[in-house]
């Protein structure tokens, strides 16, 4: 089939099973369950691939399924990636696909992202005397939480198993109005550490300072010298950030000085030779800046995922091939992001593109960003990202072929 009638031949059928795809979507925003919870989320998926005689194995990670569309001609491996887990946030939309589940929301995109999979496994199995090699589809659990549902998968052979030669995922992108997408080749998304501090000294009656080791006001001078990874330690064209969310202290109050206050912070940057250097620097400040003052620090430095790096040629490809199916005017490059993504994992072993869908609309006011309680599509997106998806596939399995 010529490219110009297999891009025709997508796009039909993207359009024909788009308010299938619309349900998907809703019933699984409608039910949504946290990392390595997504038991139900899991069974609806495994519904859809029987119905469509897709085969498949379940149990990966937990939850996770790997199903498999093989072609009728010889060729090589294109592995599709999906992520099925919601966050522990309180749906605000009003609309008739809400979150049943009390104070979990899919304000992430990933219901978005599992539909459109099933989308694109539902015309790449329509296509499948077209294809010339075979597709794993993923439905990954747990990408919003350590150690992730991909390096867990990966732990467990998947790899093995299934010998993919590429991976691609696509993610919701709010800020990108609908009908559009966007790429990036090479280093795209940070690596992301969690840090848990537990600062420790003598409490006491706050009016009799001389008598404490003043643990709040240790824990203030850690912060302030902490700054200096990012504003003096990292390389200047380094993208290096330091943040910390929650600082608690333990038995403290108006006017007492509280023994302990644990203090919890994220470090993500794009250099994993400085990654590591940079662990240590933070521990040594730490445990440094609380001798100074007589008391203690300890530091735990819980390692996350790893930079995303997005294999050039095969994004390069991708993104001509994108612009093929979408025109040229609807294909956009994307800027480094210190957000971070479970999908790095496979970047460390085979080659990956990790894209952007544009979801938004202004005119419709769909605009909350990703992780708020109004976070909602333009559900356009929906063909788009399965009938794409489809596309690219076809269109690498052509190439590797």
């Amino acid at each position: 089939m010529e490219n110009n009638q297999l891009v025709n031949r997508i796009q039909s059928l993207s359009a024909t099973i788009s308010e299938d795809v619309r349900h998907f979507r809703h019933h699984i925003h409608s039910f949504p369950e946290l990392s390595f919870m997504e038991k139900e989320t899991s069974a609806f998926i495994i519904s859809i691939l029987e119905k469509h005689g897709i085969p498949y194995t379940t149990g990966w990670a937990g939850y996770g399924i790997v199903a498999t569309i093989k072609g009728s001609k010889p060729g090589k491996n294109v592995g599709l990636r999906a992520d099925m887990d919601a966050l522990p946030i309180e749906e605000k939309n009003e609309v008739p696909y809400k979150s049943q589940n009390n104070g979990i929301m899919h304000a992430c995109g990933h219901d978005v992202h599992s539909s459109c999979l099933l989308g694109a496994a539902i015309i790449l199995q329509t296509l499948k005397d077209e294809i010339c090699g075979s597709v794993t589809l993923l439905f990954q659990p747990g990408e919003e939480k350590l150690p992730g549902g991909a390096n867990m998968m990966i732990k467990e052979g998947l790899l093995e198993k299934h010998k993919m030669d590429a991976i691609i995922a696509q993610h919701v992108y709010p800020s990108m109005e609908a009908g559009k997408v966007g790429f990036k080749s090479g280093l795209y998304m940070a690596s992301a550490d969690e840090i848990y501090l537990t600062v420790k000294g003598k409490g006491g009656h706050a009016a009799m300072p001389q008598d404490n080791i003043d643990t709040l006001l240790m824990a203030s001078q850690i912060l302030i010298n902490l700054q200096q990874i990012t504003s003096r330690m990292a390389h200047p064209a380094i993208p290096t950030v330091l943040s910390f969310g929650k600082i608690n202290s333990v038995g403290g109050a108006t006017n007492v000085i509280p023994d302990e206050v644990k203090i919890e912070g994220t470090f993500r940057t794009m250099d994993e030779t400085w990654r590591a250097k940079a662990h240590q620097k933070i521990t040594q400040i730490c445990e440094e800046t609380a001798k100074t003052f007589g008391g203690s620090c300890e530091v735990r430095i819980e390692v996350g995922y790893p930079c995303l790096i997005n294999d050039p040629v095969l994004t390069e490809g991708m993104r001509k091939d994108a612009k093929k199916y979408l025109g040229d005017q609807n294909v956009e490059e994307l800027p480094l992001r210190m957000t971070s993504e479970d999908f790095s994992f496979f970047s460390q072993h085979i080659p990956v593109t990790f894209y952007r869908l544009g979801t938004g609309n202004k005119s419709k006011g769909i605009t909350s960003p990703v992780h708020t309680p109004t976070f909602d599509i333009d559900e356009s997106a929906l063909q788009i990202g399965s009938g794409l998806m489809a596309w690219l596939t076809m269109r690498r399995l052509g190439e590797m072929g």
